[in-house]
């Protein structure tokens, strides 16, 4: 092999990060690099048979692990036999950590959605998630440093940038007066005019700022998309997991959304079979798809993940943990085809992405004309749905 391999696994941030060190690293030979994931035991799992394959596929190249697993499981993953190397989490991107020169890694400029990473870390403790031991507490970017990279993807032609970040509502905390993520949006849409598109990743609803909610809800160019880090629909279980909210505090944020942008997708990161968790829990965990009318669901079956307090209380059998996962992704099925019909005879400008797909401004999937550039944005009117896809 010539050209490194870059291996991504688990959220939007690790695949920004990867996209920087494959620019970073682009003149190394022979070399894969996991870029892992530790954030269930599922994922450790799925890391561990990343490095096995990656070795099987790769024989001869140097393996260097990095990423959150490579850091809370730093003695369990480097004794694997076919790990050569460790990275520390918060140094792979720093060129020292591969022996290169320079101070910083250059970017990788995409040419359609390009994702920038505002913010790592975080600061809170819920009890099921070991991030905080993985990336460290919360840092923020400052506004003229998240200019210039978004400056590098607009001139690279990106029409769409994603801001990402472990815990993205507290950006600013850490900087100057305490700026909120609202106050970064507004530069950012001040300072690039011709920008057509600006997302939001997983954000928390309870620090969603004034100036963030104005502009989610009016701002043509903030796309109609918004995904909660929700985790569940019972306020005990929620309490449980040291979460800042309760379900009214969901409902009558989307209520206030929707009013006022009724266009507005919502998506929700949804745990399914924690701790304690009875039925009744898990009803109102499938009541919460319905009444946030949620399209876009991210649904997780709880894995304990030692070192966290949720993985020291009384579990769930794991057939039930199963099950009632593929209750939620049902119920979320059914809510998500129902929104996509209503799509149907629309028209959407859609962002098209490489392979004839692309995605509305609500985040809503659409396959493209064949021969439509990636990087454009087309008009498109579905006329029915086809494997998932408006069309």
């Amino acid at each position: 092999m010539n050209a490194p391999q870059i291996i991504s696994l688990g959220c939007r941030m690790n695949i920004a990060e990867s996209e920087r060190m494959r620019a970073m690293l682009v003149g190394e030979r022979d070399l894969v690099v996991v870029n892992s994931c530790a954030v269930t035991a599922e994922a450790l799992r799925q890391t561990r048979q990343a490095i096995r394959r990656a070795r099987r596929d790769h024989p001869a190249a140097r393996l260097v692990v990095t990423g959150c697993a490579a850091e809370i499981e730093r003695g369990s993953i480097g004794a694997m036999d076919e790990v050569d190397a460790l990275v520390a989490n918060a140094a792979k991107l720093d060129p020292r950590a591969w022996n290169l020169p320079g101070e910083a890694p250059p970017l990788a400029p995409a040419r359609t959605r390009a994702f920038v990473a505002v913010q790592n870390g975080c600061d809170h403790a819920c009890t099921f998630c070991v991030i905080p031991q993985g990336r460290g507490t919360s840092r923020s970017l400052t506004v003229p440093q998240v200019l210039a990279e978004i400056e590098a993807h607009a001139g690279a032609g990106a029409k769409e940038v994603v801001l990402t970040g472990v815990d993205l509502t507290s950006w600013g905390h850490d900087l100057p007066g305490a700026p909120r993520l609202g106050a970064l949006v507004e530069a950012i849409l001040a300072a690039f005019p011709g920008l057509p598109r600006l997302r939001l990743s997983s954000v928390d609803g309870v620090e969603i700022d004034p100036l963030l909610f104005e502009l989610l809800a009016h701002e043509a160019r903030v796309m109609p998309h918004l995904h909660l880090s929700l985790q569940h629909g019972a306020d005990l279980i929620l309490k449980r997991m040291k979460r800042r909210h309760l379900r009214a505090d969901a409902v009558d944020l989307v209520c206030r959304l929707k009013a006022l942008r009724r266009d507005v997708a919502i998506g929700a990161d949804l745990i399914a079979g924690f701790p304690t968790e009875e039925e009744a829990h898990h009803a109102a965990n499938l009541s919460i798809i319905d009444e946030l009318d949620i399209v876009h669901a991210h649904v997780f079956p709880y894995s304990p993940r030692p070192g966290t307090p949720a993985a020291r209380m009384p579990q769930v059998p794991r057939e039930a943990v199963k099950a009632r996962a593929a209750d939620l992704r049902a119920r979320a099925a059914q809510r998500r085809a129902v929104w996509l019909a209503g799509l149907v005879g629309e028209t959407l400008p859609v962002l098209a992405e490489r392979g004839g797909t692309g995605y509305a401004p609500n985040y809503a999937p659409v396959a493209l004309p064949p021969g439509t550039a990636a990087g454009t944005i087309v008009d498109v009117i579905p006329s029915g749905l086809r494997e998932g896809l408006l069309a």
